[in-house]
Parts: C-alpha cells; sequence; structure tokens
C-alpha cells in the first residue's frame, strides 16, 4: 500500500521559452532559425513540484513569483496540475523569465531574462507555519530558500536537496549540502563518489547521476548501488533530473530500497525526457 506524502517545496518557478536549434550558435554575429519552439513553466523547484504531484504527493511551493500577467500564468498552471502554490510577490514585480537554447543532444544554453528577488524574505515563523504539517522538505538551490534546510533541522522536519552541478566547493551551495538527503551530477565532480562517501558516514543519503549513463546511490551503510538510465525517445531534456528526484523520492517514502528507488526515479525522467514539459505533457503555461 503506498501512501501519500506531504512535501513542502521551497525554490523558484519560472516562465521559459523553449528554442531548439540544429546545434548551439557560434559566439558570432548571425541569423538562426529554430526547429521547434514553445512557452512553458520552468525552474527547478516548479519541475520537482509538477512531478511529485503527478505521482500522488500532496505538495505545497513555496516560491517567488510576480505580481503581473506572467506570474498569475505561472501560479494558474501549478495549481491546474494539483500544487497548492504559496507566493512571494517579486520587488520588481515581474516573474522569473528563462529562455532556453537547446539542441536534440540534450545541450543547453539557459539565458535568464528576469531574475526576481522577493519583496520580503521568508522567516522562521514562516518556517513554523509551513513545517508544521510537512512530512519532508525539498529545499531548492535559490538565495531566498537557503535558510530552510536549518529551519527544518530544528523543526525535525527531513530535508532533501538537489545540488545539481556541484563541484564540491562552491559557497553558494554550502547551505544545502547539509540536506539528509542530496541529489547531484558527476558531470562537475570528479571524485564524486569520494564526496559521496564522506556524507553517507553522517548518516545521510545522496544520489549521483550521471545522464543517459545512468545514477548511484549510497546511505549510511556505504553500499553502492547501480541503475541503468532508461531507452526513451527524448522530445526535451529540460527538467529531467528534477523528474528522476520527484520518482526517487515518492519510491523511496513508500519503501523501497536504494536500487528500486533508483529504478522509480529513471522511470519518471523517461516521462518527463518524452514530453515537451517538466512532467512529460503536464506543465504548460496556460494562457493568461
Amino acid at each position: 500500500m503506498t501512501t501519500a506524502p506531504r512535501v513542502l517545496v521551497v525554490g523558484p518557478a519560472s516562465a521559459n521559452e523553449i528554442i531548439h536549434l540544429a546545434a548551439l550558435p557560434d559566439p558570432v554575429p548571425g541569423t538562426h532559425f529554430a526547429e521547434r519552439s514553445w512557452s512553458t513553466l520552468g525552474s527547478t523547484s516548479a519541475g520537482k513540484a509538477l512531478n511529485l504531484a503527478a505521482l500522488g504527493a500532496r505538495v505545497t511551493l513555496l516560491t517567488v513569483l510576480g505580481t503581473d500577467d506572467v506570474g498569475a500564468r505561472v501560479r494558474g498552471s501549478l495549481e491546474a496540475a494539483g500544487v497548492r502554490v504559496v507566493a512571494r510577490p517579486s520587488r520588481s514585480g515581474r516573474c522569473e523569465r528563462h529562455v532556453n537554447l537547446m539542441t536534440d543532444a540534450g545541450e543547453r544554453v539557459s539565458i535568464y531574462t528576469h531574475l526576481p528577488s522577493p519583496a520580503e524574505p521568508w522567516t522562521s515563523r514562516d518556517a513554523d507555519e509551513h513545517l508544521f504539517d510537512a512530512d519532508l522538505v525539498v529545499v531548492d538551490l535559490s538565495e531566498a530558500s537557503a535558510p530552510w534546510v536549518a529551519w527544518a533541522r530544528d523543526a525535525g522536519v527531513p530535508t532533501w536537496s538537489d545540488l545539481h552541478d556541484y563541484d564540491g566547493t562552491s559557497a553558494f551551495h554550502e547551505p544545502f549540502s547539509h540536506a539528509d538527503h542530496l541529489q547531484l551530477s558527476s558531470e562537475r565532480m570528479p571524485d564524486w563518489r569520494a564526496y559521496a562517501e564522506r556524507v553517507a558516514a553522517d548518516g545521510r543519503t545522496v544520489v549521483v547521476t550521471h545522464g543517459a549513463d545512468g545514477s548511484s546511490a549510497v546511505g549510511p551503510g556505504g553500499a553502492w548501488v547501480d541503475a541503468e538510465a532508461q531507452d526513451v525517445e527524448v522530445v526535451d531534456a529540460n527538467g529531467a533530473g528534477d523528474a528522476f528526484f520527484a520518482g526517487f523520492l515518492v519510491a523511496r517514502w513508500n519503501g523501497s530500497d536504494l536500487r528500486g528507488s533508483l529504478d522509480a526515479g529513471a522511470a519518471r525522467a523517461v516521462v518527463c525526457l518524452s514530453g515537451p514539459h517538466l512532467a512529460g505533457e503536464v506543465g504548460g503555461l496556460h494562457e493568461g
């Protein structure tokens, strides 16, 4: 029997323009023709929230949204997918926006056309309000989210964090690296195995993703588990890591071992990769 975890996700949500090109452009002036393009929800916390909700979790997303039409569309799109949204207004009044240049090989150049800050920061009082009925909290990389790992620890709520392309030294990533469960890419960390073993020795769990080469995980017992990526015809690679994170989390919550949870993460990544949005066919940006 599976149960639905109550998950608090803290981090960014945005409106994205996705532009697929045959190849990323050289850094010289020129004209380029897109193979395809579309508007969609973006950012790591939106991706996790959408996939968690699709897997049956009860999700609350704490984020920063503009008071503009774009912010309303982002909120409406998330809520239509079953995500409860609690948002701080941005200081500028504008919503976060990205333009992602993509290739079919999964290469990406992300251009942030607007990166907002909250008009008022989250406080420990907000933590008291939102953590008391959460089974766990996902704290994503953003300046506004950084205090939530410590607040959740003080409240006794398990913390999960996705370090993305952490290199093991970045000061920006450091507050998030203290979460109970970590996910990171091996792309920029050649000694990822040694790093993960040090974290696991503290009684924590680490998942390391390797893109098309699969994933690895180690827990407090120190034994490594590896899993292969699943075959998929890729439509768009944006958000695959967030989908993987959600699949792993829900499987782990419902009692799967590390190998079964890695496989569940890979299966959820396939859903993302095979559709145009962060949760496959779910996550399109609603019209205003």
